[in-house]
């Protein structure tokens, strides 16, 4: 617990209600950021805007659905990390011209950002935030202009739109050849959607068919299936996908290494979730499963951490034999956009997210399942929560191995030295935290219940695939 993706984006494209898709899209994506949401929409000749900070259903009231007319959207949710957290920073990003706009969403982390960023200000951009969503964006247009792309020109004669289209596909090219980092992205112009994944496809991005001729571009498949549209496939590793009239396109821009974000799996994604052919909530069962193989111990009841350690204690339960009990309740409506200033306020949020269930657990040996630690501090606060409720032993496992090492690819992580598995050993932790007993997952377990090695795992081995 305590890691954030960055991000989650939506692109939809021929609905005739796309703003609408999109926030019921945006909607199932909400866990992946709370803290701003917004919606691009084309008509066909303009794109037109709205974002705010807040939950997806705070930033999105019904009247704001009577101006967003048209049926290329895109939309995005965010958690910042890249980018302090302000308005300015809030995505979908747009850059209009005198004759038309382009709208780009971004999940990820470029780690050449401010190389990039300083070039373009040398040529002459201008940028209204601190995000890098914003300098793949400047970067798309620089390259278009490079490439003889004249900005947006709808109105000109058939031949020359479709060459002018060409030359944004390139600009687009160029572009995910020049950045480098985590990125999953989804590119609007007035009648085209593009989404673009990363060479070695860190964030997730999946693509779906709403009807016959509408198709939905997103972070995860949990979002085609909430516009109740049909899972066609994960885009690829350095792939992008173009939509437009004439349907769709792939063009295949590097050839590089399949390396996605485990912690996709343990953490971000929801379970309902399948992410490059592996369904979330089966890999979250077999962690479990190979947690309980790796350190089992004797207790009367195995209970999971909401929402992400239930999987994992599950496989747990199933595989020990010991019954799987409820054991803690989180209260539904605090959002994780609760900002606690201090660490001590931050620490006491546990206690009003999370409380056990006194009939589960006491008098019982208690082990207890969460899918990461990284400070430490909601670890030590829920075996507080335990004891008090009456349980007689605590045992505590991780369904995922310590985390050593900061990301630089698109999740918030604390520096290395708040992270408590780079600056203790074992047995400290476990004294940190107060449980009877601890034990960590081992990274070939985690791998070997994943069924591959195809994941960047640079939180837990310090080696990165960037």
């Amino acid at each position: 617990m305590g890691f954030h993706d960055e991000c989650g984006v939506v692109g939809i494209y021929g609905a005739a209600n796309s703003s609408g898709l999109c926030y019921y899209a945006l909607n199932s994506l909400q866990h992946r950021g709370q803290e701003s949401a917004g919606i691009a929409v084309s008509d066909g000749t303009k794109i037109t805007l709205h974002k705010g900070m807040g939950l997806v259903s705070d930033v999105f009231q019904k009247g704001h659905f009577e101006t967003l007319n048209g049926s290329i959207a895109v939309g995005h949710v965010r958690y910042a990390t890249a980018g302090g957290r302000t308005i300015e920073n809030a995505q979908p990003f747009m850059n209009s011209f005198k004759n038309g706009s382009i709208a780009l969403a971004h999940n990820g982390q470029l780690v050449n950002h401010t190389k990039i960023h300083e070039l373009l200000e040398d040529n002459g951009s201008t940028f209204s935030s601190t995000s890098d969503s914003e300098v793949i964006l400047k970067l798309i247009v620089r390259k278009y202009i490079e490439n003889g792309g004249k900005l947006g020109t709808p109105d000109v004669e058939n031949s020359d739109h479709e060459l002018n289209q060409k030359r944004f596909i390139d600009a687009v090219i160029q572009t995910a050849q020049h950045i480098k980092g985590s990125f999953a992205l989804c590119i609007m112009t007035e009648d085209m959607l593009i989404g673009v994944r990363d060479p070695n496809g860190i964030r997730p991005l999946c693509l779906g068919v709403i009807d016959s001729n509408s198709y939905i571009i997103t972070s995860e498949s949990c979002a085609i299936d909430a516009v109740n549209g049909q899972f066609l496939r994960d885009v690829e590793t350095g792939e992008i996908v173009v939509i437009n009239k004439d349907g769709l396109q792939s063009i295949k821009y590097i050839e590089e290494k399949k390396r996605t974000c485990i912690f996709e799996y343990v953490y971000f994604a929801r379970p309902d979730s399948v992410i490059d052919g592996i369904s979330v909530q089966e890999a979250r069962y077999k962690m479990g499963e190979m947690l309980a193989e790796e350190s089992p111990v004797d207790a009367d009841v195995v209970i999971g951490v909401p929402d992400s350690g239930l999987g994992a204690a599950q496989g747990y339960a199933r595989a020990s034999g010991i019954p799987y009990g409820m054991g803690i309740i989180k209260n539904k409506y605090i959002g994780r956009t609760f900002i606690a200033p201090t660490q001590a306020e931050r620490e006491n949020m546990v206690f009003v997210k999370l409380n056990a269930i006194r009939s589960d657990l006491e008098g019982k040996r208690v082990i207890v399942i969460d899918d990461s630690i990284v400070r430490g501090t909601t670890s030590r606060r829920l075996v507080q929560i335990l004891r008090r409720a009456g349980a007689k032993e605590v045992h505590f496992r991780v369904s995922s191995p310590p985390v050593k090492f900061p990301c630089y690819l698109g999740i918030d992580t604390p520096s290395k030295n708040e992270l408590i598995s780079s600056t203790h050993e074992l047995e400290a932790i476990r004294e940190e935290i107060g449980a009877d007993s601890l034990a960590f997952i081992s990274l070939d377990g985690m791998l070997k219940a994943l069924g591959e090695d195809a994941f960047c795992k640079g939180c837990f081995s310090g080696l990165y695939p960037v």
